[in-house]
């Protein structure tokens, strides 16, 4: 079998009418999680007095939630709605490329920050000489293109392996997956995917892990008023994190360890959870907890 062939996504085989209805919930849920995204992106780009880092920051979560669910949503509903469940072997390195770029972008931005309430706590003095414009811009850009190129190459070399079977059993396209299908030695896939992941994963949530157990530490020898304000600004970021760690860590355990051994519905709903929980939780954890961002979402919905 060629490259130049389909792939065919074979779980969305047999579900009869109760297609119409997944695919009635799976519209209505995109719906709501871009426009929840929209409104933080620009509430933060409206509003001069968050024109801060960490409310950027917070807008680059919601711009990769959109990227990301772009990515995802609008090829499940299409297969939902038709009864043709194939798609290209191009067409499907590219949906696993943006996937797992958005995954890879999430826990960069996330790393982002954690380094940037790290700075704000144990140098608040020296906090707008550090995080200066100029040096976020630069963060954010090497935050977005690591990843990619990372993950575009991990594609490229998936793109290269010759197919020797072409069925799915998934409902997106899973990298790991169509390595698998291969009918030569894909070893390379395996040890430079091992190097992605420890990369864009493993170090991340490390970092995060060190700046967050050192802003507590600082805590704990602060006065009680700070260590208010510090854990109110750190909290909801804490919060997102265990969120996505726990959802990629499932992802990540199913396709490598677990495969097969659990029931088939709830191997799909944990492994859809990393690309479908934190755009929706994202924007409500943030919209709820920043007064800011409150006030401006609030005056966006009336004005709209």
């Amino acid at each position: 079998m060629g490259n130049g062939t389909y792939f065919f996504l074979m779980l969305f085989e047999n579900l009869g009418c109760i297609k119409y209805a997944f695919f009635s919930l799976g519209f209505i849920f995109y719906c709501v999680v871009i426009y929840f995204n929209v409104l933080i992106i620009l509430a933060v780009f409206l509003e001069r007095t968050l024109h801060q880092p960490m409310y950027i920051l917070i807008s680059c979560l919601s711009i990769n939630s959109v990227y990301g669910t772009a990515g995802f949503f609008p090829r499940l509903l299409t297969d939902l709605l038709y009864d043709t469940h194939r798609i290209s072997f191009e067409a499907c390195i590219i949906q696993s490329v943006v996937i797992y770029s958005y995954a890879a972008y999430e826990l960069t931005i996330l790393m982002l920050m954690a380094f940037d309430r790290l700075v704000a706590i144990s140098k608040p003095l020296h906090y707008n000489n550090i995080i200066t414009t100029r040096f976020l811009t630069l963060l954010i850009v090497m935050a977005w293109l690591y990843p990619i190129i990372c993950v575009g190459f991990a594609g490229l070399l998936t793109s290269r392996l010759k197919m020797c079977g072409n069925k799915l059993f998934k409902v997106y396209c899973h990298n790991y997956e169509i390595v698998k299908l291969s009918c030569v030695n894909h070893n390379i896939n395996n040890i430079y995917g091992l190097i992605v992941t420890i990369t864009t994963i493993f170090i991340p949530l490390i970092f995060i892990l060190y700046s967050y157990v050192k802003i507590l530490i600082i805590c704990q020898k602060s006065s009680q008023d700070f260590r208010s304000k510090a854990y109110q600004t750190c909290i909801p970021h804490i919060a997102i994190l265990l969120n996505f760690s726990v959802a990629i860590f499932c992802e990540l355990t199913l396709s490598r360890f677990v495969n097969g051994e659990i029931p088939l519905e709830l191997d799909v709903i944990l492994s859809l959870e990393f690309i479908v929980i934190p755009p929706f939780v994202n924007p409500i954890v943030y919209g709820l907890n920043f007064p800011g961002i409150r006030k401006k979402v609030r005056h966006l919905i009336k004005a709209s």
